[in-house]
Formats: C-alpha cells, structure tokens, sequence
C-alpha cells in the first residue's frame, strides 16, 4: 500500500514539474510582430510587422506594411533594451544596407519584405540566456531622423520574444487538479472516520486554493507588470473563475444585450483596435501593440486614439480577461457561471454518492457501517459542503461583483453582482456569528470551547468549515479572515485607476495579516501554522514587489526587469513546495489504512469530543446524557447544539428519547439565563428517573469499572443511572462546592484553560 501511496505522488510529483517547467521551442530565435509609436506626432506607424531573427544560420527575415509621411533620406538609430539596459546602441543608413524603400523614404504606403544575412559578430552582443528566459522583457526602439536636420521624424519599438512563456495550461490544470484532489481526500477520510486526517488535508488544501487566489489577484491589479509576472499570474486565474469556454461566452453576449446592455468587441475586431501599453522601462508615455500579438504585455487602464487605428488600453481585470481571451463585458458573468457550476456539480456528486453507497450496501459491495454516518445525515453534510465551497468562492464573488458595480454592463448584471455579494456575505457573517455564540455557550457551560463545537456531529458538519482548521481556543479567526478577504477585494474591484493605490493597500494589507498570524497561531497544530505563516510572508513579499513594480521609487528599469524574474523564480518554487505537501499528505489520506497515525491529537482534545452516535452502545447512551448534560433527541445528525431549532441547546423545551426509546427531558443548556449566578448549571436528567432497558436485566458500569473488586467504585451497589443527585460523585454536594471547587476539568485539558 505504501509502495502504490509513493509511486503516485511520485508520478503526479514529474507531472508538476514537467508543467512547470518554460515551454521549449525547438530552435533558437528571437521575434518581433508589432511595431508600436514611440514619441507623439510620430510620421511612421506599421499596420503589419513580423520580423525573425535565427543565429543558427544568421538571418534576419522580415515583412514590413505600413504608411509613412517621410521623405528624404534618413537615418536609423536602433536601441536595443533588455530588462531596462541597454544593451547594443547602433546607427544605421538605409543607403549602405540596401534596404528598398528606404533610401530615401517617400510618403505613403511603403512595403518591405526581405530576409538579409547577418555578420556572425552581431551574436556575440547577445547574451545566450536570451533565448531561454521566458517572456522575454526586451525591446528595439528605433529613431529615424532626418539626415539634413538631425530632428527625430518618427520614433517606432518592437517587443522581442523568443517563443517561450510561463503562461501554460498545463499549469493551471495541474494546480486544479491537486487542490480537487485534496479536497475530495479530505471529504473521503471523513467519510471513513479519520477526522484527524481530514481536518489535516482540508486545511492545507483551502490554503494552497487562498495562495492560488493570492497570486491571481496580483495579476488583476492595474500596476504595469513585468512580462514574466503577468504570465505566471495568469495561471491562476481558474482559482476566481476566469475561465474561457467558446459556448459560455455566447450565452454571456446573448444575456447581455436580452437585458439592455452592449457587448464589448474587442477580440472580434482586432483589425481595426490595438491595444496601449505602457513601458514600464522606458521612459515614454504610451505605445501601441496590436491586440493579436498583445497576449503576453502588460497593459493600462484607459482608452485613446492613435493613427489610423483605434486604440483600447486595458489593465487590472481587464487585462486578465482580454489575455484569457474573454470579452471584457463578458468577465463578471464567466466568473459567476463557473461558480454556480461548481455548486452545482458539488451537490449533485454527494447526491449520487448518496446513492450509490445505499445501493452498494444493499447489495454486500461494502459493510453496513461503511459511510454510516454521511448515509444518516447526508443532507446535513451537504450543507456543509455548499458552505464550504461558499468560503471557497467567496474571494471570487467580492472582486467580481464589486467590480461589476463599476462597470455596469448591463441593470441584469448589476442586480445579480448586489444579490450574490450580499447573500453570501450575509450568509458567511451570520454563521460565523453562530460559531461565535456556539463557543461562547461552550466556554459558560464547559470552560472549553471545543466541547460543543466538536461534541455535536450536526454543528459540526454544518458549520465546522468555518473553525477546524483553527485550534479550539481560536474559533473567532474566522472573523478576521473574512474580512481580510473583503478588504482586499474592495481594493481590488474599487481601485482599478490606480495602481499606486492598490500596491500601497495590499502590502498594508499583507502586513496587517501577516504579524496577526504570527504571534496569535490560530491553526490547529505548529506544521499548519507553519504552512499558513509562510503563505502570508510571500503574500507580503508579493506585495512589496508590487509596489515595486508601479516605479513609485524610480528606480532603474534594470531593477524592475531583474525583480520580475525573481517574482516568478521564488514564487515557482514556493508553488511547487506547497503542492508537493498537498499532494503528498493527499496520497496519504487515500491509500493509507490508519492515516491518522500521521498526525499527532490536536492539543484542544477534539478528538475527544468527536463522536459518532450510529457506532455508540444503547446502553451508555443515558450514562452520556447524565455526563455531559446534555440531550440526544432525533438520532445522530438530529443532536443539535447550535441553537437551531429542536436542538438541545436551544431551549425548545421539547421532548426527544434516547436510542433505546427512554423519554428524555426538555434541555436545560440555555437555563443558566434565568439560574442565579450562584447556582451551577444542572443536569437535564431527572435524578428520580430510572434509565434502565426494557427487559429489567441490569447493566454493568463502563469498561474501566470492570475489575475483581467491583465494590471500590463509588455507589457500586446502586443502580448506574439511578443514584440520587446528592450521592453522585461526579457532582459537588452544593453550589457553593461548585464554585469553590473552580478547578480544571478532563474537558478542559489542551484547550488553553488549565493555567
């Protein structure tokens, strides 16, 4: 079993690799296929520019169609910058290279299509890793001035690539497919009993998601990234629902225009628009990069005219859509398909597993108890699930809709970005709110947060994804968390016209997050924490990064160039750890027989609270009532602790009975409003009540009461359940006992109470 666990994630450990890796092309080159203005007011733009330089065999072919108002004869100044420095500075003369239609220009349209030898000595000023590096950040700017006055005629640059990216598929699949398949380990392991595994492996999975999120919202800022950056960025975008499917765009421009609104066409007219980039390491103000050749730039955030060519300058979510191939009045509703899809298809697989297990059992494929507590409260579990994938897409949600509100498509689109925001923040709020009161009541009652928040299998399943990835005593960071992500968004969706202003709040941001979680620790053992503390420092990392890249410090272009490269480098490799854990402690969960034993028990003694009615003995059933002052009412999924209705903390006052069919009395959990404070809270069994089976045969006392010596147990010679209250030796005589005893109970060892 072990051998099947290592040989998996060793070949799903190659797959990530392998899509990490840079996209090789099977010669060296370097290409242009823009030509874009560089000053203003300048005489020469190009409607078709593809230009290719191969140093295997040192030619230059090019095809150049555009419209000039030079005339005369002129020279070339070629600039060629890589990483903002400049690397090879040289003047050329048309006349002497033999280039025609240049010597002289004449105005109009001039057409050059040409390939020329290259002197071998040319290759020596280009540094070998050029034709490596992805997403080479490298440009030829090139001046042409009138040789009889020397002024600057026009002013043209072409961006170099050398046919590798970062910006792969395999990437964003391979991401995908590890954090589903994290998740789905965990829902798995539950299944089966291995809470402890399961806690493990869905907090490191809603991590890495997070981390997914993180570095796709640096790419939806409106700071002019580096080519790199943008790239890898870009392979995240799945993580917030940008995702482009051919027939989902149609119906996102049908619904559009059915409810009054008008559909962008960027990408269906990419002869007549371009798009505007700005250059962040050369000090110009715009230039232009036709949409077709656009993908891989990093681009701005307003719109203007050039030339003969309408020009569209697009930056922040846009930019991420328009590279995603996604029309930008289309984004808002592609994101939130894809989230509906996902719920969707969620809750039709438990469905179906639902099925599938009652079939399976009945026809002997697996024992009876296999998934017996999913099959009895499976719809409770379901609505976990859906809250789950609620946090999930709730960073999703907050950007889109909030940007949405910006935008305006369409009055449609408006209402459904104000309906989802405010659903699902309300929803997130108010069970975060019943978690807070939950652990509240525990603390009055028990002096341990964890007691009813892990002891109650329906509070458990319905809100426990909002607090097992925490230790028991910081159940609240679920508060926190939320409104880290809000604050974020807002910045995100609000601030697309300022990239300054969205770097600035983000490292405020990052920083704020990141000193609360390392001296508060809120996950459940020091590996999580860990885990998630290293997280928040490459967010804050990212972040100044950002900053960086906006040129708020005016720095070098160099400076700039190089970070990029170090952005994508260690965030590639911090990516790859983390999915290397996840993937690991994934195939763990699954082909493991015990995989609990990975895990040491959680310090808050949750483990101890966890409990599955459908496995516990009739018998000791009353005995539970009786210790934990507590109700069992509706069977398993129907014991309720989180003030719901019917629940036996929520003062209903209504009669339940217990597995045997024994009449149980009204809960007493909430009674302790209208107790004096000095009286201690009682138990819901009535002493005078006799719990004992149908048939009059006796019970005998716990497993650990079973010795030769019966007698030294207190009260042996009464029946079990049957004592009077004052003869308990579980219970103080008196209130005044109560509280003068105040001392640490077995419930509340671990839990942060016991000093």
């Amino acid at each position: 079993m072990r051998f099947s666990s290592l040989s998996g994630s060793a070949w799903l450990s190659l797959a990530t690799i392998v899509s990490l890796a840079p996209f090789a092309s099977p010669e060296r080159l370097i290409e242009s296929q823009s030509l874009n203005p560089c000053q203003a007011n300048s005489s020469f733009t190009a409607t078709l520019f593809n230009v290719i330089f191969t140093p295997d065999n040192n030619s230059l072919a090019f095809n150049i169609l555009g419209v000039s108002s030079i005339s005369g004869y002129v020279t070339a100044e070629i600039d060629v910058i890589a990483y903002g420095y400049t690397a090879l500075k040289q003047t050329l003369d048309p006349c002497t290279s033999n280039l025609e239609g240049l010597c002289p220009m004449n105005t109009g349209q001039i057409n050059i299509q040409s390939n020329i030898d290259v002197p071998s000595s040319v290759e020596k000023y280009i540094p070998s890793i050029t034709y490596g590096v992805p997403d080479l950040d490298g440009v030829v700017k090139v001046y042409i001035k009138n040789n009889v006055t020397g002024a600057s005629e026009a002013c043209v640059e072409a961006p170099l690539s050398n046919g590798k990216t970062v910006d792969q598929k395999g990437v964003g699949w391979t991401t995908a497919v590890i954090a589903g398949l994290a998740l789905l380990a965990s829902a798995v392991t539950s299944g089966l009993g291995h809470s402890n595994t399961a806690a493990h492996v869905a907090a490191n999975a809603l991590s890495l998601f997070g981390f997914f999120q993180a570095q796709a919202i640096i790419g939806m800022t409106a700071v002019p990234l580096p080519p790199i950056v943008a790239s890898w960025t870009q392979n995240f975008q799945w993580s917030l629902g940008i995702i482009r499917v051919g027939f989902l765009e149609s119906i996102c421009t049908w619904y559009q225009r059915a409810t009054g609104g008008t559909p962008s066409t960027l990408l269906s007219t990419l002869n007549t628009e371009s798009v505007e980039v700005q250059k962040r390491s050369l000090n110009v103000g715009k230039s232009i990069m036709r949409a077709a050749h656009a993908l891989s730039k990093r681009v701005n955030n307003t719109s203007a005219t050039a030339s003969a060519a309408k020009v569209v300058i697009v930056s922040g979510i846009k930019r991420v859509g328009f590279r995603a191939k996604i029309e930008t009045t289309n984004i808002f509703l592609t994101g939130l398909i894809f989230f509906m899809i996902f719920v969707f298809l969620t809750a039709v697989c438990v469905m179906l597993f639902k099925g599938f297990c009652e079939i399976a059992v009945k026809a002997g494929w697996f024992k009876g108890d296999k998934f017996e507590d999913f099959r009895t409260g499976w719809k409770v579990v379901l609505k976990g699930i859906l809250f789950r994938l609620v946090l999930i897409g709730y960073p999703q949600i907050c950007i889109l809709c909030l940007w949405e509100l910006t935008q305006r498509d369409s009055a449609a689109e408006v209402v459904l970005a104000l309906f989802f925001f405010v659903s699902m923040s309300i929803a997130l709020a108010w069970a975060s709110l019943k978690v807070f009161r939950i652990a509240k009541r525990s603390v009055t009652m028990h002096k341990n947060p964890a007691y009813i928040l892990y002891s109650d299998p329906s509070a458990l399943n319905k809100w426990g994804f909002l607090y097992v990835q925490f230790r028991a005593t910081a159940y609240y960071f679920i508060m926190p968390s939320l409104g880290y992500i809000l604050i974020k968004a807002l910045f995100i969706a609000f601030a697309q016209n300022s990239g300054i202003t969205q770097a600035i709040a983000l490292v405020v941001i990052e920083a704020g997050f990141l000193i609360g979680v390392s001296i508060l620790r809120p996950w459940m053992d020091k590996k999580t924490n860990a885990f998630n503390i290293s997280i928040a420092a490459i967010n804050f990392i990212n972040a100044i990064f950002l900053l960086v890249f906006t040129s708020v410090f005016n720095q070098p272009g160099i400076v700039t160039g190089v970070m990029g490269v170090v952005f994508f480098v260690y965030n590639a490799a911090f990516a790859l750890v983390l999915l290397l854990m996840v993937l690991v402690a994934t195939c763990y969960a699954i082909f493991s027989k015990n995989p609990d034993t990975r895990y040491q028990p959680m310090r808050d003694d949750r483990g101890s609270f966890i409990k599955s009615q459908t496995n516990l003995n009739t018998e000791l059933d009353a005995l539970g009532v009786t210790a934990r002052g507590d109700m069992a009412q509706k069977g398993f999924y129907g014991r309720d602790l989180d003030d719901d209705e019917d629940s036996y903390s929520s003062g209903s006052g209504k009669m339940g009975h217990d597995a045997a069919g024994a009449p149980l009395p009204p809960s007493t959990a909430n009674s302790n409003r209208n107790l004096s404070a000095r009286e201690p809270p009682r138990s819901p069994v009535d002493p005078n009540m006799q719990y004992l089976p149908s048939d009059g045969t006796p019970r005998h006392g716990p497993p650990m009461y079973k010795n030769d010596n019966s007698s030294s147990r207190p009260g042996a010679d009464m029946p079990l359940m049957g004592r009077q209250r004052d003869q308990s030796p579980y219970r103080p005589n008196t209130a005044g006992g109560y509280r003068q005893q105040n001392n640490t109970s077995p419930w509340q060892r671990g839990a942060g109470y016991d000093h």
